[in-house]
């Protein structure tokens, strides 16, 4: 069996991120929204809107799936797509005045309830939560960055 400590350390974070995300995404359903449709809600409120390839960078959803939920969203009336003034073969996705209201209406409640689960957490307990993962972040960062690395493998 492998002993190496680092991973008893990235279980823990991913172990984290999961616990987190059941919390948010059961709370985002009781709102009347699938996850993913909230995410670009989000994502696009108090926003001019922005094209489909910033918009998945920022959710992180793939483009394939994007325009599934951007199609769902747009039957509900909440986003509308238009050409791109700059680049006519560009779509900007961007919210409707219903989809405005809908954001002013999730968005804050919903991230008073996702705070109440660090409720526990002192100022200080952040500002060390920060500093260890932007050092962990840099870390990755600076690994992908390495010429070669493209894979798990270490090459």
């Amino acid at each position: 069996m492998i002993k190496e400590r680092y991973l008893r350390s990235i279980r823990l974070l991913a172990e984290c991120f999961h616990a987190f995300q059941r919390i948010s995404d059961t709370h985002v359903r009781k709102l009347g929204l699938t996850p993913a449709q909230f995410d670009i809600i989000a994502t696009l409120g108090n926003t001019p809107g922005m094209s489909f390839k910033e918009l998945g960078d920022k959710t992180l959803i793939t483009k394939g799936t994007l325009t599934g939920i951007v199609d769902r969203l747009e039957e509900k009336s909440l986003v509308i797509r238009s050409a791109s003034m700059e680049d006519r073969r560009s779509m900007i996705v961007r919210l409707t005045d219903k989809g405005q209201a809908e954001f002013e209406r999730l968005f804050a409640p919903h991230i008073q309830f996702c705070k109440q689960t660090f409720l526990g957490y002192s100022d200080e307990d952040f500002v060390a939560l920060d500093t260890e993962l932007t050092k962990l972040k840099r870390q990755l960062d600076s690994a992908l960055a390495a010429p070669g690395v493209d894979s798990c493998s270490g090459t």
